[in-house]
């Protein structure tokens, strides 16, 4: 394994939020971060601020080609880390769903994580060692109304990453998964935009709780925490000797893990219904 001071990470979706912290942290924590951004503005300005930027769309396979490529030239072929984490969260009720529009949440959540993966796996199969990270959510354990297009995309990246944790056993490549509950980004913003942009309100049977679902979007979570409550959960899955497959974080997700556990189905329904309506993610 490498030593500290020479590791290296990419990390998607460092415009913000969860990617943004983390890049930072870690540059300052000695590793070699390569910060990806979809937009050239971002990726200037984190190039700006002694990131090593590059630019990814994950919707882009070509991008994530040239990521790769740009990395591995510059690190002699090598890697320790890949940190997964650009996403957005479309809102809209499950019926009011276009198969396009939920194909779209699946290419940039799923998909495009599991083709940038699959890219960098041979690369720490043939060093004997690595790390993959994924951030999922606490959505990726317990589904909520109004998210199914998100939930969706995490509920399959945990069974995806799960799957993988098992065959690469054995490899020397470890694998977690992350999953905050809510967090200080910039997602509640972009929800909202994708909302607007493709869900057909007036017209849809759920018209009257789009209206709440709207304010909430528009108002700032009161129970959001810190992205750097996410950083000290990914510095243990990078650094442990045995990194755990899951970190909770945040007392949502704690919350939510146990009380899957713990009630039938119809009473977890129960708990998540007056989730949904009270507005707490």
């Amino acid at each position: 394994m490498q030593s500290k001071e020479t590791r290296t990470i990419l990390i998607t979706g460092c415009s913000s939020g969860i990617g943004y912290a983390c890049a930072h942290g870690l540059r300052e924590r000695g590793y070699r971060v390569f910060a990806s951004a979809r937009k050239p503005e971002d990726v200037e300005r984190l190039s700006g601020e002694g990131l090593e930027a590059l630019p990814l769309d994950l919707d882009d396979s070509a991008t994530i080609r040239d990521a790769v490529d740009q990395v591995l030239s510059r690190t002699q072929g090598r890697l320790y880390a890949l940190f997964n984490n650009s996403a957005y969260m479309q809102v809209g009720a499950v019926e009011d769903l276009s198969r396009t529009v939920l194909r779209a949440q699946l290419e940039t959540n799923l998909l495009g994580w599991h083709e940038l993966t699959c890219r960098l796996i041979p690369i720490m199969r043939n060093q004997g060692y690595g790390r993959i990270v994924q951030n999922s959510s606490v959505l990726g354990l317990a589904a909520l109304a109004y998210r199914g297009a998100y939930v969706a995309s995490k509920f399959a990246l945990e069974g995806l990453t799960d799957t993988l944790r098992l065959e690469l056993a054995g490899s020397g490549i470890q694998v977690s998964l992350i999953e905050p509950g809510p967090i200080k980004s910039r997602i509640r913003a972009n929800s909202y935009e994708k909302f607007r942009a493709h869900i057909e309100r007036e017209h849809s049977p759920h018209r009257e709780q789009y209206r709440a679902v709207e304010q909430r979007l528009l108002q700032e979570g009161s129970i959001q925490q810190s992205p750097q409550a996410v950083l000290g959960k990914l510095i243990h899955a990078l650094e442990s000797p045995r990194p755990k497959p899951r970190y909770y974080v945040t007392n949502i997700t704690h919350l939510f893990g146990g009380l899957r556990r713990l009630l039938s189905s119809r009473r977890l329904d129960q708990v998540l219904t007056w989730t949904s309506d009270s507005g707490r993610r």
